[in-house]
């Protein structure tokens, strides 16, 4: 199976041809959405972070921004920053540089003020356009994938068919050579020994355990029922009545296939084949980790439905709830109750949902890049005090 994607100079391939500005720091937003804004094929990356980062916390934030710039969605890359700040444009454009991609960086206090950088900015960008335009796309083999498995708004259709179907799909990316990754630890609560037994060896086992034990212990040790969250109203409202529940229903996303590996956030996969993700399962934040991993695509399950989408990389929705894909039809992208409906088997459905990601893999557009949802949120290491 192939589909039609960008080849980069490092060898990976992307879904998407972007150029990418990168904010440093929160006092670099404006600048960067400015220069941004006057080319259309340029995205950007904005958050209120930056500066006075310490130790593990400076790490993430730094593997998050430049591993978006390191994406292979990504043709060119622009790093702006203020200057003074912990967050050195220079440094996150090193970073990048590492996929031997055009990048170049500016600081607003070295150009002279927003307006000086704002058009220095849009110069540079003129030149990475021209470096971008060249990419064109051609045959590239599903082992080239990375997909990034999410789910958010669930219901009992999440679990039944929705999560189901897209593991059909997950499985047929790791046994073509491709590589899988399923995030949210915390969803895994109730289910880390289904997981935990998948795992190639025991010490992946081990760490899956650790991992789940890791939230469980911080909550109880803040005196916080987790049940408050987990299932959240809207879970409960769609039928699901335990965190149990919930969690067998999240892990059907990653298929059967056997776990290779457990991943920091925005952690890149060392090899092929399903990998999970060790962060608290947010849904922005859950997808930001997964692209700065390496992610070019993203499948997004629902049953309440949601909007969100991200920067650089495609996602798409899938429901098993036909009635939400009624209502919020201008955000889902796939219905799959037909399952639920006994029109279609889960493996055909779940083939169905392998044709879509090749599809949009190739250049078809998903719902949320039609309607420009682009949101983008880092996972601090000072959350949840882990």
């Amino acid at each position: 199976m192939s589909f039609q994607g960008f080849r980069r100079d490092d060898g990976t391939v992307g879904t998407r041809n972007h150029i990418l500005v990168v904010s440093t720091v929160v006092c670099a937003n404006q600048v960067a959405r400015d220069a941004a804004n006057s080319f259309e094929d340029t995205r950007y990356i904005t958050h209120p972070m930056g500066c006075g980062h310490l130790g593990a916390d400076f790490m993430r934030v730094l593997s998050t921004l430049a591993g978006f710039g390191r994406n292979p969605n990504v043709a060119a890359a622009l790093v702006v920053g203020l200057g003074c700040e912990n967050m050195q444009a220079k440094l996150v454009a090193d970073e990048i540089a590492k996929s031997q991609k055009p990048v170049q960086y500016i600081t607003i206090q070295e150009e002279g003020g927003t307006i000086k950088a704002t058009k220095r900015g849009i110069e540079i960008l003129k030149d990475l356009a021209k470096e971008a335009s060249q990419f064109e796309r051609e045959k590239c083999d599903l082992s080239e994938l990375i997909l990034g498995l999410e789910c958010g708004g669930s219901d009992a259709t999440s679990g039944l068919v929705g999560n189901p179907a897209v593991g059909v799909a997950a499985d047929a990316v790791v046994n073509a050579g491709g590589t899988v990754i399923l995030p949210e630890a915390t969803e895994w609560i109730g289910a880390e020994h289904l997981l935990a037994k998948r795992a190639v060896n025991e010490e992946i086992g081990k760490k899956i355990y650790a991992a789940v034990d890791k939230y469980i212990s911080k909550v109880l040790s803040l005196g916080i029922d987790i049940r408050g969250s987990q299932p959240t109203p809207g879970n409960i409202e769609g039928g699901i009545t335990t965190i149990e529940e919930k969690s067998l229903g999240t892990i059907c996303k990653a298929g059967n296939s056997p776990v290779q590996g457990l991943l920091d956030y925005a952690e890149k996969p060392p090899g092929r084949g399903l990998y999970l993700m060790d962060e608290p399962g947010l849904d922005i934040e859950s997808i930001t980790g997964l692209i700065a991993a390496g992610s070019q695509l993203i499948t997004f399950t629902t049953g309440l439905g949601t909007p969100t989408g991200s920067p650089i990389a495609p996602v798409i929705k899938v429901t098993g709830n036909h009635r939400t894909f009624e209502n919020m039809n201008d955000n889902i992208d796939m219905d799959v109750n037909t399952i639920l409906e006994g029109k279609e088997t889960l493996q055909k459905a779940g083939e169905r949902v392998l044709k879509e990601i090749l599809e949009v893999a190739s250049g078809k557009m998903t719902k949320a890049e039609i309607l420009k949802n682009r949101e983008f949120a880092i996972y601090r290491a000072w959350q949840y005090m882990v």
